[in-house]
């Protein structure tokens, strides 16, 4: 194979990302560097950047990785975290954000990343990509750390809307396990209902009413059904997805992350208590570094927005450049695994709605 043949071939499987650089709390130049990061690891990935075209010149011309492989695209307009939704939808044309979504809408991007504002971000995907046939709310979906082998769980939804019926949680319950399944290559994934308690008979009527449509797919789709599950195991090994509604995955989420801050804080106090802890911290350091990795949500930065003609991946606002490096890395793999084509396919498969009442 001469050189221009494998360069030919190379180009032809590069995956193209489309970033919101002005999206997140630390600026630009923190998305550029995350970039420049993914760019490094990943010589098929190639990125169409949004933002201020002269800005964003200068931030990319100081990363050689990123040479030849960026696309700016000039937006002047910047979402702010304080910006509402409606907003935005009816006055954000000549946004970074609006300009990152329209280029997955007309195929030039095949996956969209962005640090900014999720109310936002997930009305401007629903107004430009549109929804999947057959969701009625799409979801955001999360890898939450835990006992399983493969080290995460997926939870949705965690916050594209607060309400949920039956016939939404039977949704949720399909594209959680798609995404499990090719995500995280998981042959037959296992899927559990939140719940206030693991009895059948607990829970309000909607959540029953899901029990049911839930139980009901599981050998059709190729899943199990494990049940009602509690907050304990979101982190646990009882099962691979956890379904709810978006305010109480949004509720879990956040007090997850408050919780293992909460926890490596009192850690480092404990190690600083006296000279004897100080040298025991030494002599852990390994351990604590291991844990830290394990646990460290940079790692597994990144919401996918699911249910729509597209795919979008959330970044945490206050991502450093490894959080932007983790949430690209994501979106490669869902684009590489053409996992939107893959995720309608899976709804569409599921009987007609219920009329709402």
């Amino acid at each position: 194979m001469t050189a221009q043949t494998d360069q030919d071939t190379r180009q032809a499987r590069r995956i193209t990302i489309s970033v919101d650089a002005m999206g997140g709390d630390e600026g630009p130049a923190t998305v550029v560097a995350g970039c420049d990061v993914s760019a490094r690891k990943n010589p098929d990935i190639q990125f169409i950047l949004h933002g201020p075209q002269a800005e964003l010149t200068a931030l990319v011309a100081r990363r050689r990785a990123l040479y030849g492989r960026v696309d700016i695209r000039d937006a002047t307009g910047v979402v702010t975290m304080e910006d509402k939704p409606s907003h935005i939808v009816r006055n954000g044309k000549d946004t970074s954000m609006w300009s990152a979504i329209e280029a997955v809408r007309d195929k030039s991007a095949t996956v969209a990343v962005s640090c900014g504002n999720t109310g936002a971000l997930m009305a401007l995907s629903m107004i430009r990509l549109r929804k999947l046939p057959g969701v009625n709310r799409p979801a955001i979906a999360v890898l939450y750390p835990s006992s399983n082998p493969q080290g995460f769980n997926v939870l949705l939804d965690v916050g594209a809307d607060v309400r949920a019926d039956a016939d939404d949680l039977l949704r949720y319950a399909m594209m959680g396990m798609s995404y499990a399944r090719n995500g995280l290559d998981l042959t037959r994934p296992r899927v559990g209902l939140l719940n206030v308690g693991t009895e059948e008979h607990k829970g309000h009527t909607d959540l029953k009413h899901a029990y049911d449509l839930i139980r009901d797919q599981s050998d059709v789709a190729e899943f199990e059904f494990v049940g009602f599950v509690e907050g304990g195991d979101i982190s646990g090994d009882i099962c691979d997805v956890i379904v709810t509604d978006g305010f109480t995955g949004n509720v879990a989420i956040k007090t997850g992350e408050g919780t293992a801050s909460l926890i490596g804080d009192r850690l480092r106090q404990a190690f600083k208590y006296s000279p004897l802890s100080q040298m025991a911290s030494l002599l852990a350091y390994p351990s604590l570094r291991r844990l830290k990795k394990n646990i460290d949500p940079r790692r597994v930065n990144g919401g996918v927005f699911l249910g729509l003609n597209g795919t979008v991946v959330k970044s945490h606002g206050s991502a450093d450049a490894t959080g932007v490096s983790a949430a690209i890395k994501l979106a490669a793999q869902l684009a590489d695994i053409k996992f939107t084509d893959k995720l309608a396919a899976r709804v569409a498969g599921l009987p007609a709605e219920e009329s709402k009442s």
